[in-house]
């Protein structure tokens, strides 16, 4: 299936506004390429939730607060257009960095507190582009869902704090997050591992599962995260910037688990940064 390419917002819009004067649904799928199985259940995910599809390409600078890292991101875009082939993706919508960020742009969307803790805390100015490159995309596109992985459950969580808050009409669908079999969550920046490193790349899931059933039998949640910290620097890890309990609907760091919760990771391999989460509260079936 060949897969119509947009690159300006007045194309996608025009395109999108089709499609609802026909009573139409549309699901957005925002990506910045690199795509693999985790962006794939997406795009899955938004085809059984509406009737028109897009799926947008861009690598966003403005959430990329080391310039290293924003290089090394993969970019091949004919690669992730045969992936989207058979999936009856609509549109493509890959703008180029002067179409979003035209010269003389200088609006920032912040969500308080949102962005300040876990990755935020570690990544400083990181989510204040996420928010500022989503808001964009929502009002560029028009869609009525917008469908995004629960393995950046921080990003999740504040995309939806910020259409709450600027009252922005679209629905946000978190979808669970795919996995190697090993257990390692999907990651456009896991093909930068060494083979030494995907080797002990899954032992961060394993810690967190291991975390939360100690957790589920009754140990003291700040022991049991300590521990987790200091297995997984054993295991190979350089560095792990966070490994915490927090709350489901607005992130507070938790000292008992009495509400729905997540533990959430964040680790380094070398100079590959990996983050992954867990649901704290079941043993899933």
């Amino acid at each position: 299936m060949t897969i119509k390419t947009l690159r300006n917002i007045e194309e996608i819009r025009s395109c999108v506004n089709r499609w609802r004067s026909k009573g139409a649904r549309t699901a957005l799928v925002p990506t910045m390429g690199g795509l693999h199985e985790g962006h794939l259940s997406l795009v899955r995910h938004a085809r059984g939730v509406a009737d028109h599809v897009v799926v947008s390409l861009f690598v966003n600078p403005t959430q990329f607060n080391n310039k290293a890292d924003l290089e090394k991101y993969p970019r091949n875009e004919e690669s992730d257009r045969s992936k989207l082939a058979d999936l009856d993706v609509d549109v493509l919508f890959a703008p180029d960095a002067e179409e979003m960020y035209p010269k003389g742009f200088t609006t920032e969307v912040t969500v308080a507190g949102a962005s300040d803790i876990l990755c935020g805390k570690h990544r400083p100015g990181h989510f204040d582009g996420v928010a500022t490159i989503v808001t964009k995309l929502f009002l560029q596109t028009g869609a009525d869902v917008a469908c995004f992985g629960e393995k950046d459950f921080q990003q999740l969580s504040l995309v939806r704090r910020l259409v709450q808050d600027l009252n922005i009409p679209i629905e946000i669908a978190g979808v669970p997050t795919v996995r190697e079999k090993d257990g390692l969550a999907m990651s456009s920046r896991n093909v930068r591992l060494s083979a030494t490193a995907r080797k002990t790349a899954p032992k961060l899931n394993a810690t967190l599962v291991k975390a939360r059933n100690a957790i589920l039998e009754g140990q003291k949640i700040s022991v049991v995260c300590k521990t987790a910290i200091a297995s997984l620097e054993e295991a190979g890890f350089s560095k792990v910037d966070y490994l915490e309990l927090r709350a489901e609907d607005d992130l507070d760091e938790l000292k008992t688990l009495d509400r729905p919760a997540r533990l959430l990771a964040a680790a380094w391999i070398g100079d590959v940064r990996l983050i992954d989460n867990i649901i704290a509260n079941k043993v899933p079936d």
